[in-house]
């Protein structure tokens, strides 16, 4: 017997008389078979199908025995609950292992597990369940899903052999779409374009001559973002211009989709204006969707990330006044769906805008909601964190309930045995056992190398949110010496400084996103610092900035925003006290091959004499920026085999004791 879906997918009996093909609502199936006419039945639910067979001659029919109904009753559970609640549906996954079933069975649990598990991004444990799977039962299905979990997990060798092992003949039309799809992603990341295109323009082929139309557009999209990849803007720009035509006679999610890759490709491609009209179509669009469905926070199709982006675009073709408004309504959707990340992003690039407008007080206004922003997304963070903690905590324990489910299977079914054959079950009882050892170490180790992705994640986000709690200190401090130019009546002066310091914000906030940056950028950095912070206290200090010639700036990377607090409170709290003029002074000098030295040295009034006349409010701030600053030392040296060294003491043994600062930097 034989099934068919009208979208061109096709399946055969499996060995324990059970059909597996992908199908959605609405799609027609047809079972075939060379003793009766074709039936045709309409999917109308997510729902499990039985055939009974009846022979008329012998009046006889096949029944499915009790295990495979409460099989199936647990595998729909937890097919069902695969988007909402992964620990629920691995139990689920559980109870059907616990049930006595074939091979073939225990192949389709393995494989929905790995479905779990793709969904939910554990992508070391996905694979593993689909050789689990492709263990018991060789399907075409599980052997692709095996290589697109491959791919996720950027093991893009071993994708691509488990694809090319694939035999075509034994695919159907559908599943020959996603094979040459699949080849096509991995060339791409690979690099090798040609045969990335090639292997797209193989399977639309294929989806064009069997009517398979939400391929047919993915093909189109795909080979676009391969010419485009390639630099061959105007080949992408037609391919892009069929996927919209394409996905306009598909569902509206499926156009919102197509038009934000499209205005993608036009924001890199600097066509401003193809873009905002595009983001302008989709935001109206994704209002519609809106009202029948949640779109969550995680996808690229909310209104708050496309007004964001719209707002972005006006800001780089220069239209202000457009720009604003796009973000204010950002800021006002993320308000409503709590999405604190795109608010984040959304008010700085609005303080941005302000200032760019010659509005400061605006822009400063909209800088404290920034920092506001950033201290509550920072806070919901470190909740996520422990959530997912959580979570990963209470997959490894589902994980470990069914890898000691399969031990048990193994070794019941070698007691059972020895009853029957001693000899045999003997070695059985071995294997079991050694089977069952295997999983747990391989378990063990998908679990270590987890919890270390995990830390590594972890100490990126810590990261993350330490340079955006440093950033509105700075640009607060910076503000605040505007704000004192203007208290004095002195506009010509405060003009000249807030274009410095525009200048210097703009690099500043380009490079926040960066563990490293080059250290002729951040000199650069601190020069243009420097210099403000002179022209503010021209009657305090002279400073200096010297590179020693044998130091290759080029080729040392630095942390940024790591040697400004430093120079901060050289002139704050030591050089702005000081009776006479003091001086700062910044050297650059070679110290072991592949590390330099980066002295800052002022002549101030010292650290002891500092905190002496600091406030209580003064001494939390400059404590807590100096913390900042260690935990991103400590963060990155754990993270990059201690590339960063710094030792601060006093400058010299007088009144005024200064400070110095040595920060120690290895080359890469």
């Amino acid at each position: 017997m034989e099934i068919f879906i009208n979208g061109g997918k096709y399946t055969r009996t499996a060995v324990d008389g059970t059909f597996n093909i992908q199908a959605k609502i609405g799609d027609e199936l047809i079972v075939q078979h060379s003793d009766f006419e074709p039936i045709y039945y309409t999917i109308k639910s997510n729902e499990r199908i039985n055939i009974e067979v009846i022979d008329e001659q012998q009046g006889r029919r096949s029944k499915v025995d009790v295990n495979t109904k409460n099989f199936n009753k647990m595998i729909d559970s937890a097919d069902a609950y695969l988007k909402t609640d992964a620990e629920k549906s691995i139990k689920f996954i559980g109870n059907a292992l616990n049930i006595e079933i074939s091979s073939y069975q225990i192949a389709e649990a393995h494989e929905l597990l790995g479905d779990i598990y793709m969904y939910w991004k554990q992508y070391d444990l996905a694979i593993s369940d689909y050789k689990i799977s492709i263990q018991n039962a060789e399907k075409s299905s599980a052997i692709l899903k095996l290589a697109r979990a491959y791919f996720n997990n950027s093991d893009y060798s071993k994708s691509l052999s488990t694809y090319q092992d694939l035999n075509e003949k034994d695919l159907s039309n559908y599943d020959k779409t996603v094979l040459y799809e699949g080849i096509g992603d991995v060339y791409l990341k690979m690099g090798d374009i040609p045969k990335a295109i090639s292997a797209y323009n193989k399977g639309l082929k294929i989806a064009k001559k069997h009517l398979i139309a939400p391929k047919v557009t993915d093909f189109n999209s795909k080979i676009a973002e391969a010419y485009n990849e390639k630099g061959e803007v105007d080949k992408a720009k037609n391919f892009y211009n069929s996927s919209l035509n394409l996905a306009a006679k598909e569902n509206k999610k499926r156009v919102v989709e197509e038009q934000v890759k499209v205005a993608e490709f036009n924001s890199a491609n600097e066509d401003y204006e193809s873009e905002i009209v595009l983001r302008k179509q989709a935001i109206e669009s994704i209002e519609d969707i809106e009202k029948d469905s949640i779109i969550p926070n995680e996808s690229a199709l909310t209104s708050q990330k496309q007004n964001y982006k719209l707002g972005n675009a006006y800001l780089l073709n220069n239209d202000l006044e457009n720009a604003i408004p796009s973000f204010k309504k950002s800021i006002e959707e993320s308000e409503k769906k709590g999405d604190l990340d795109v608010k984040k992003d959304a008010t700085r690039k609005l303080s941005e805008a302000f200032i760019d407008m010659g509005n400061a007080e605006e822009g400063l206004k909209w800088l404290n909601e920034y920092k506001k922003t950033v201290d509550q997304a920072y806070a919901k963070k470190v909740q996520e964190l422990s959530q997912v903690a959580r979570f990963s905590r209470n997959l490894a324990e589902q994980q470990n309930r069914i890898t000691s489910l399969e031990s048990d299977r193994a070794l019941s079914r070698s007691t059972y045995e020895l009853t029957q054959e001693r000899n045999k079950s003997q070695q059985l009882i071995i294997y079991s056992l050694i089977g069952g050892l295997i999983l747990l170490l391989i378990t063990g180790y998908l679990m270590f190398k987890y919890i270390k992705q995990q830390r590594l994640a972890n100490n990126l986000l810590a990261l993350k949110s330490l340079r955006s709690q440093m950033n509105p200190h700075f640009i607060f401090n910076a503000l605040n010496s505007v704000n004192s130019f203007i208290a004095t009546n002195d506009e010509r002066t405060a003009n000249k400084y807030l274009s410095d310091f525009s200048h210097l914000m703009r690099s500043v906030l380009e490079n926040s996103e960066e563990d490293f940056i080059p250290l002729k950028k951040e000199i650069e950095l601190l020069d243009l610092y420097t210099k403000l912070e002179h022209f503010r206290f021209q009657d305090k200090f002279d400073y200096s900035i010297d590179v020693d010639e044998s130091v290759n700036v080029e080729e040392f990377q630095i942390p940024p925003m790591l040697l400004q607090p430093y120079i901060e409170n050289a002139v704050w709290h030591g050089l702005r006290y000081k009776t006479e003029k003091g001086h700062l002074k910044i050297t650059i000098q070679p110290k072991h091959k592949g590390e330099i030295a980066i002295t800052i040295t002022d002549d101030g009034i010292g650290r002891e004499r500092s905190k002496a006349l600091k406030t209580a409010n003064q001494k939390k701030q400059n404590s807590k920026g100096m913390n900042n600053i260690k935990k991103r030392v400590a963060i990155l040296n754990e993270m990059y085999k201690d590339k960063v060294d710094v030792v601060i003491e006093d400058y010299q043994n007088l009144e005024d004791a200064g400070t110095k600062v040595v920060v120690t930097l290895k080359k890469d």
